[in-house]
């Protein structure tokens, strides 16, 4: 990928990306079996979700190829929770 450089500081930053990413991937399937998003608070995904935007767009504007991985994982997966959050809520 032209602009990219692979080197041992990315391939660290690569396995970090995958840990944390992975991480966090539990959680949106436990929430699509389970359907429970009570205790899922709307506030702190906002944060959450706004901070992984900039961690993306950092990634792009220095070319890092984890960042941008990670965070584009990460922005579909909280997607995907935003919508069992909107899909499962009781209406009240």
């Amino acid at each position: 990928m032209e602009g990219f450089n692979i080197d041992y500081i990315e391939i660290i930053g690569l396995i970090a990306a995958v840990l944390t990413t992975s991480a966090f991937l539990p959680q949106v399937f436990k929430t699509w079996k389970t359907k429970d998003v009570e205790s899922f608070s709307l506030p702190m995904f906002l944060i959450f979700f706004i901070g992984i935007l900039f961690w993306l767009i950092y990634g792009i504007l220095v070319k890092s190829i984890a960042m941008i991985l990670a965070n584009s994982v990460t922005i579909i997966s909280s997607f995907l929770l935003l919508y069992f959050k909107v899909k499962y809520s009781k209406k009240s």
